[in-house]
Protein backbone atom coordinates (compact mmCIF):
# COMPACT_ATOMS: atom_id res chain seq x y z
CA UNK A 1 0.00 0.00 0.00
CA UNK A 2 1.38 3.68 -1.13
CA UNK A 3 3.05 5.52 2.13
CA UNK A 4 0.19 8.82 2.50
CA UNK A 5 2.08 12.60 2.07
CA UNK A 6 0.82 15.66 1.58
CA UNK A 7 2.55 18.84 -0.10
CA UNK A 8 3.51 21.85 1.86
CA UNK A 9 3.78 24.95 -0.22
CA UNK A 10 1.88 25.18 -3.65
CA UNK A 11 4.72 27.63 -5.58
CA UNK A 12 6.22 26.85 -9.23
CA UNK A 13 8.33 24.29 -7.93
CA UNK A 14 5.63 22.12 -6.35
CA UNK A 15 3.39 22.45 -9.03
CA UNK A 16 5.63 22.22 -11.80
CA UNK A 17 8.27 19.08 -10.34
CA UNK A 18 6.89 17.96 -7.00
CA UNK A 19 3.22 17.42 -8.11
CA UNK A 20 4.53 14.98 -11.31
CA UNK A 21 6.96 13.54 -9.17
CA UNK A 22 4.83 12.35 -6.28
CA UNK A 23 1.95 11.01 -9.45
CA UNK A 24 4.51 9.30 -10.79
CA UNK A 25 5.99 7.54 -7.66
CA UNK A 26 4.68 4.01 -6.79
CA UNK A 27 5.06 4.40 -3.47
CA UNK A 28 3.58 7.32 -2.52
CA UNK A 29 0.02 8.58 -2.50
CA UNK A 30 -0.93 12.60 -2.23
CA UNK A 31 -3.81 13.05 -0.15
CA UNK A 32 -3.47 16.93 0.96
CA UNK A 33 -2.10 20.06 -0.14
CA UNK A 34 -1.30 23.22 2.15
CA UNK A 35 -0.65 26.41 1.25
CA UNK A 36 -0.55 30.18 2.70
CA UNK A 37 -3.95 30.82 0.68
CA UNK A 38 -6.77 28.13 -0.06
CA UNK A 39 -6.61 29.96 -3.63
CA UNK A 40 -3.21 28.83 -3.97
CA UNK A 41 -3.70 25.52 -2.72
CA UNK A 42 -6.82 25.32 -5.26
CA UNK A 43 -4.52 25.99 -8.10
CA UNK A 44 -2.23 23.10 -7.19
CA UNK A 45 -4.83 20.61 -6.91
CA UNK A 46 -6.68 21.18 -9.88
CA UNK A 47 -7.91 18.03 -11.78
CA UNK A 48 -6.62 16.18 -8.51
CA UNK A 49 -9.86 14.03 -7.54
CA UNK A 50 -9.73 13.42 -3.25
CA UNK A 51 -7.03 15.94 -2.38
CA UNK A 52 -8.37 17.89 1.19
CA UNK A 53 -6.59 21.87 1.10
CA UNK A 54 -5.52 23.03 3.71
CA UNK A 55 -4.72 26.82 4.12
CA UNK A 56 -4.15 29.45 6.82
CA UNK A 57 -7.32 31.13 5.63
CA UNK A 58 -9.28 28.25 6.17
CA UNK A 59 -11.69 27.44 9.39
CA UNK A 60 -10.25 24.73 11.38
CA UNK A 61 -8.36 23.76 8.27
CA UNK A 62 -4.65 24.89 8.86
CA UNK A 63 -1.20 23.51 8.99
CA UNK A 64 -1.40 21.87 12.43
CA UNK A 65 -4.92 20.19 11.48
CA UNK A 66 -2.86 18.71 8.64
CA UNK A 67 -0.58 17.65 11.15
CA UNK A 68 -2.60 15.61 12.64
CA UNK A 69 -3.95 13.52 10.49
CA UNK A 70 -2.98 9.98 11.16
CA UNK A 71 -3.35 8.93 7.91
CA UNK A 72 -1.00 11.33 6.30
CA UNK A 73 3.17 10.07 7.02
CA UNK A 74 4.85 12.15 5.28
CA UNK A 75 5.34 15.95 3.89
CA UNK A 76 7.36 17.27 1.10
CA UNK A 77 8.33 21.19 2.02
CA UNK A 78 8.72 23.75 -1.05
CA UNK A 79 8.69 26.99 0.61
CA UNK A 80 10.50 29.97 1.10
CA UNK A 81 13.95 29.83 2.28
CA UNK A 82 13.50 31.84 5.84
CA UNK A 83 10.43 30.09 6.47
CA UNK A 84 10.72 26.12 6.18
CA UNK A 85 13.01 25.62 9.16
CA UNK A 86 10.02 26.37 11.14
CA UNK A 87 7.58 24.32 9.53
CA UNK A 88 10.12 21.60 9.27
CA UNK A 89 9.93 21.21 12.95
CA UNK A 90 6.51 21.37 13.41
CA UNK A 91 6.24 18.53 11.46
CA UNK A 92 8.90 16.40 12.54
CA UNK A 93 7.56 17.02 16.14
CA UNK A 94 4.32 15.79 14.44
CA UNK A 95 5.98 12.46 13.51
CA UNK A 96 5.81 13.13 10.00
CA UNK A 97 9.15 12.26 8.15
CA UNK A 98 9.98 15.21 6.02
CA UNK A 99 11.98 15.72 2.77
CA UNK A 100 12.21 19.53 2.14
CA UNK A 101 13.47 21.55 -0.31
CA UNK A 102 16.90 23.06 -0.92
CA UNK A 103 19.01 24.84 0.92
CA UNK A 104 18.84 23.15 4.83
CA UNK A 105 18.27 26.74 6.20
CA UNK A 106 19.60 30.20 5.24
CA UNK A 107 22.80 30.01 6.60
CA UNK A 108 25.60 27.29 8.81
CA UNK A 109 24.42 28.65 11.85
CA UNK A 110 20.60 27.93 11.32
CA UNK A 111 20.94 24.65 9.51
CA UNK A 112 23.42 23.90 12.50
CA UNK A 113 21.07 24.03 15.34
CA UNK A 114 18.21 22.79 12.81
CA UNK A 115 20.21 18.88 12.54
CA UNK A 116 21.02 19.11 16.23
CA UNK A 117 17.22 20.15 17.15
CA UNK A 118 16.55 16.98 15.11
CA UNK A 119 18.71 14.87 16.32
CA UNK A 120 18.49 15.63 20.17
CA UNK A 121 14.60 15.32 19.62
CA UNK A 122 13.51 13.27 16.88
CA UNK A 123 13.49 9.96 17.20
CA UNK A 124 10.72 8.16 15.16
CA UNK A 125 10.55 10.57 12.08
CA UNK A 126 12.99 11.14 9.32
CA UNK A 127 14.21 14.26 8.48
CA UNK A 128 15.86 14.57 4.98
CA UNK A 129 16.51 17.65 2.14
CA UNK A 130 15.84 17.42 -1.53
CA UNK A 131 18.89 18.13 -3.61
CA UNK A 132 17.94 16.78 -7.30
CA UNK A 133 21.55 17.24 -8.93
CA UNK A 134 22.74 14.55 -6.01
CA UNK A 135 20.65 11.97 -8.39
CA UNK A 136 20.98 13.36 -11.62
CA UNK A 137 22.88 9.91 -13.71
CA UNK A 138 25.55 12.43 -15.52
CA UNK A 139 26.92 13.63 -12.21
CA UNK A 140 26.80 10.16 -10.94
CA UNK A 141 28.34 8.56 -13.89
CA UNK A 142 30.96 11.53 -13.96
CA UNK A 143 31.84 10.47 -10.63
CA UNK A 144 32.38 7.23 -11.18
CA UNK A 145 34.50 7.92 -13.76
CA UNK A 146 36.70 10.55 -11.62
CA UNK A 147 37.48 8.14 -9.37
CA UNK A 148 39.01 5.47 -11.33
CA UNK A 149 41.30 8.19 -13.31
CA UNK A 150 44.07 8.19 -10.50
CA UNK A 151 44.95 11.62 -8.32
CA UNK A 152 42.70 14.25 -8.66
CA UNK A 153 44.65 17.46 -10.20
CA UNK A 154 42.00 20.12 -10.50
CA UNK A 155 38.69 21.06 -11.28
CA UNK A 156 37.36 24.03 -12.95
CA UNK A 157 33.45 24.95 -12.84
CA UNK A 158 31.37 27.57 -14.38
CA UNK A 159 27.68 28.16 -14.05
CA UNK A 160 26.79 31.04 -16.00
CA UNK A 161 22.81 32.51 -16.29
CA UNK A 162 21.12 35.81 -16.58
CA UNK A 163 17.26 35.74 -14.58
CA UNK A 164 16.24 38.42 -16.38
CA UNK A 165 12.72 40.98 -14.76
CA UNK A 166 9.92 39.53 -15.53
CA UNK A 167 11.17 35.69 -15.28
CA UNK A 168 8.77 33.42 -13.35
CA UNK A 169 10.94 32.57 -9.99
CA UNK A 170 12.71 36.39 -10.13
CA UNK A 171 8.62 37.84 -9.73
CA UNK A 172 7.94 35.70 -6.15
CA UNK A 173 7.99 38.21 -3.52
CA UNK A 174 10.66 36.58 -1.62
CA UNK A 175 13.73 36.41 -4.26
CA UNK A 176 13.19 39.74 -5.21
CA UNK A 177 14.01 41.04 -2.12
CA UNK A 178 16.09 37.62 -0.07
CA UNK A 179 16.77 38.41 3.76
CA UNK A 180 19.23 35.60 3.07
CA UNK A 181 23.22 35.86 2.06
CA UNK A 182 23.67 35.28 -1.92
CA UNK A 183 20.46 35.82 -3.24
CA UNK A 184 20.08 33.36 -6.77
CA UNK A 185 23.58 32.17 -5.53
CA UNK A 186 22.37 30.36 -2.68
CA UNK A 187 18.68 29.56 -3.80
CA UNK A 188 19.95 28.23 -7.10
CA UNK A 189 23.85 27.99 -7.16
CA UNK A 190 23.90 25.24 -3.71
CA UNK A 191 22.66 22.96 -6.89
CA UNK A 192 26.34 23.40 -8.52
CA UNK A 193 28.02 23.02 -5.49
CA UNK A 194 26.14 20.01 -4.85
CA UNK A 195 27.29 18.46 -8.25
CA UNK A 196 30.89 19.70 -7.45
CA UNK A 197 31.17 17.70 -4.36
CA UNK A 198 29.26 14.61 -5.97
CA UNK A 199 32.08 14.61 -8.72
CA UNK A 200 34.93 15.36 -6.27
CA UNK A 201 33.67 13.11 -3.36
CA UNK A 202 35.04 12.80 -0.23
CA UNK A 203 38.60 12.04 -0.62
CA UNK A 204 38.91 15.31 -2.83
CA UNK A 205 36.86 17.66 -0.29
CA UNK A 206 37.46 21.50 -0.65
CA UNK A 207 39.35 22.53 2.21
CA UNK A 208 40.39 26.40 1.32
CA UNK A 209 38.96 28.64 -0.65
CA UNK A 210 38.99 32.21 -1.56
CA UNK A 211 36.58 34.45 -3.25
CA UNK A 212 35.33 37.75 -4.81
CA UNK A 213 31.79 38.68 -5.05
CA UNK A 214 29.83 41.27 -6.75
CA UNK A 215 26.10 42.17 -7.56
CA UNK A 216 26.10 42.87 -10.99
CA UNK A 217 22.55 43.50 -12.04
CA UNK A 218 20.21 46.23 -9.64
CA UNK A 219 17.06 43.59 -9.57
CA UNK A 220 19.12 40.89 -8.43
CA UNK A 221 20.57 41.45 -4.79
CA UNK A 222 22.24 41.31 -2.39
CA UNK A 223 25.03 40.02 -4.85
CA UNK A 224 24.53 37.48 -8.08
CA UNK A 225 27.99 36.55 -9.29
CA UNK A 226 31.02 34.62 -7.69
CA UNK A 227 34.17 33.99 -8.76
CA UNK A 228 36.47 31.50 -6.42
CA UNK A 229 39.22 29.59 -6.12
CA UNK A 230 39.57 26.42 -4.16
CA UNK A 231 42.13 23.84 -2.53
CA UNK A 232 41.11 20.24 -2.13
CA UNK A 233 41.86 18.04 0.19
CA UNK A 234 44.87 16.44 -1.56
CA UNK A 235 46.48 20.05 -2.73
CA UNK A 236 45.24 20.17 -5.73
CA UNK A 237 43.75 23.94 -6.85
CA UNK A 238 40.33 24.55 -8.67
CA UNK A 239 38.50 27.08 -9.71
CA UNK A 240 34.80 28.29 -9.78
CA UNK A 241 33.00 30.84 -11.77
CA UNK A 242 28.99 31.36 -11.26
CA UNK A 243 26.70 34.14 -12.33
CA UNK A 244 22.87 34.61 -12.21
CA UNK A 245 23.38 38.12 -14.15
CA UNK A 246 26.05 38.12 -16.67
CA UNK A 247 25.38 37.54 -20.40
CA UNK A 248 28.16 34.48 -20.47
CA UNK A 249 25.47 31.39 -20.75
CA UNK A 250 25.72 27.64 -20.30
CA UNK A 251 27.40 25.53 -17.61
CA UNK A 252 30.60 22.89 -17.59
CA UNK A 253 32.11 21.10 -14.30
CA UNK A 254 35.44 19.26 -15.14
CA UNK A 255 38.09 17.46 -13.60
CA UNK A 256 41.70 16.67 -14.19
CA UNK A 257 42.99 13.61 -13.03
CA UNK A 258 46.18 11.78 -13.68
CA UNK A 259 45.02 9.19 -16.38
CA UNK A 260 42.36 11.71 -17.66
CA UNK A 261 39.62 13.93 -17.29
CA UNK A 262 35.93 14.33 -17.04
CA UNK A 263 33.24 17.02 -17.70
CA UNK A 264 30.16 17.51 -17.37
CA UNK A 265 27.40 19.47 -19.50
CA UNK A 266 24.04 19.28 -20.26
CA UNK A 267 23.49 15.99 -19.62
CA UNK A 268 26.38 14.75 -21.34
CA UNK A 269 29.93 13.70 -20.13
CA UNK A 270 32.89 13.54 -21.96
CA UNK A 271 35.43 11.63 -20.57
CA UNK A 272 39.14 11.74 -21.64
CA UNK A 273 41.51 8.80 -21.70
CA UNK A 274 44.37 7.00 -23.03
CA UNK A 275 44.72 9.46 -25.75
CA UNK A 276 41.09 8.64 -26.92
CA UNK A 277 36.95 11.30 -25.75
CA UNK A 278 34.15 9.14 -24.77
CA UNK A 279 31.03 10.92 -24.99
CA UNK A 280 27.83 9.37 -22.58
CA UNK A 281 24.55 11.39 -22.91
CA UNK A 282 21.59 10.78 -20.61
CA UNK A 283 18.82 12.64 -22.46
CA UNK A 284 16.14 11.00 -20.25
CA UNK A 285 17.26 12.56 -16.71
CA UNK A 286 15.15 15.80 -16.76
CA UNK A 287 16.38 17.35 -13.68
CA UNK A 288 16.56 14.91 -11.17
CA UNK A 289 13.29 15.53 -9.53
CA UNK A 290 11.54 12.61 -10.22
CA UNK A 291 14.23 10.37 -9.35
CA UNK A 292 14.89 12.19 -5.95
CA UNK A 293 10.60 11.61 -4.91
CA UNK A 294 11.43 8.15 -5.74
CA UNK A 295 14.31 7.83 -3.56
CA UNK A 296 12.38 9.39 -1.26
CA UNK A 297 9.71 6.81 -1.19
CA UNK A 298 11.38 4.06 -1.48
CA UNK A 299 13.52 4.99 1.61
CA UNK A 300 10.09 5.54 3.80
CA UNK A 301 9.13 1.88 2.36
CA UNK A 302 12.77 0.74 3.86
CA UNK A 303 12.89 2.16 6.94
CA UNK A 304 16.12 3.66 5.83
CA UNK A 305 17.06 7.40 5.07
CA UNK A 306 19.10 7.36 1.61
CA UNK A 307 22.43 8.81 2.12
CA UNK A 308 22.10 11.42 -0.42
CA UNK A 309 19.40 13.62 1.28
CA UNK A 310 20.51 13.48 4.65
CA UNK A 311 20.59 16.81 6.76
CA UNK A 312 24.14 16.61 7.06
CA UNK A 313 25.35 16.28 3.34
CA UNK A 314 23.25 19.09 2.54
CA UNK A 315 24.93 21.24 5.80
CA UNK A 316 28.04 20.29 3.86
CA UNK A 317 27.00 22.03 0.38
CA UNK A 318 26.09 25.13 2.45
CA UNK A 319 29.20 25.23 3.97
CA UNK A 320 31.07 25.25 1.33
CA UNK A 321 29.10 28.27 -0.48
CA UNK A 322 28.58 30.29 2.32
CA UNK A 323 33.01 29.90 2.80
CA UNK A 324 32.77 31.08 -0.66
CA UNK A 325 30.60 34.43 0.15
CA UNK A 326 32.37 34.87 3.11
CA UNK A 327 35.41 35.41 1.47
CA UNK A 328 33.79 37.62 -1.31
CA UNK A 329 32.56 39.67 1.62
CA UNK A 330 36.01 39.99 2.86
CA UNK A 331 37.68 40.99 -0.24
CA UNK A 332 38.74 37.59 -1.22
CA UNK A 333 40.65 36.01 2.28
CA UNK A 334 40.93 32.81 2.73
CA UNK A 335 37.97 30.76 4.47
CA UNK A 336 38.75 27.11 6.00
CA UNK A 337 35.90 24.55 4.59
CA UNK A 338 34.72 22.10 6.62
CA UNK A 339 34.99 18.82 5.45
Amino acid sequence: MAIGIALIGSGIFAKEEHLPAVKATPTLELKAVYSRSLASAKSLSEGLNDIELYSEDSAGKNYEELLKRDDIKGVVIALPILVQPDYIKRALTAGKHVLAEKPIAKDVATATELAHWYHSNIKSATFTIAENFRFLDSFIYASTQISSLGRVLGTQTRVHNFVQPGGKYIETAWRKKPGYQGGFLLDGGVHAIAAIRLMLGPANAVVKTSAFTAQLQEHLPPIDTLDATVQLKNGAPGTLSMSFGTTFKGSEYAVACEKGTVSVSKGTVTVTKDGKEEVKSFPDEGNGVKQEIKAWGESLVKGQVDARQTPEEALKDLELLEAMLTSGEKGGVPVDVKS
